[in-house]
């Protein structure tokens, strides 16, 4: 059953997010597929993830590099799989894919500030509810830890 995992940001960016989130489906030997909402946004996730922290190397590639099938964390603005991942990131009100059950895990993040992300989210939490997802929804406490809500 694919499981669904709803972050909700609050005074937190997608930049600030996203590293540490594939930092630790890379430990767990996941295979990964993120998904933005524009090339330009892709190639901006792209430049960040390189740079985000000095001490760090997240290994990654966009979708348009002829070895993308080998990367453990691909960049896409496209409904696509490139890389066989098992998790796909949702990003900038990405909707869900058609095969959403071929994944295991799904993250979505959205912007707990903009309407049109939040009523997205809605949309996205009934479309996975029907069609019988493991939906969860996840909020950071003040220290900046996700915590399961109800």
């Amino acid at each position: 059953m694919t499981e669904v995992l709803f972050y909700h940001l609050q005074g937190r960016t997608i930049e600030q997010v996203l590293p540490p989130l594939l930092e630790k489906s890379l430990a767990r030997g996941w295979r990964v597929v993120v998904q933005a909402g524009s090339e330009e946004r892709a190639d901006a996730l792209d430049g960040h993830l390189w740079t985000y922290r000095d001490d760090s190397f997240l290994p990654h590639a966009t979708w348009r590099v002829a070895d993308a099938a080998e990367q453990p964390v691909v960049l896409t603005a496209e409904d696509s799989n490139p890389n066989a991942a098992t998790v796909r990131f949702l990003l900038d009100n990405a909707a869900l894919p058609v095969d959403a059950e071929n994944y295991e895990r799904m993250v979505l993040l959205f912007d707990g500030g903009d309407d049109d992300a939040v009523a997205m989210a809605r949309e996205a939490w009934k479309q996975c509810k029907a069609r019988g997802f493991d939906a969860t929804y996840w909020q950071a406490d003040a220290e900046g830890r996700w915590q399961r809500r109800q």
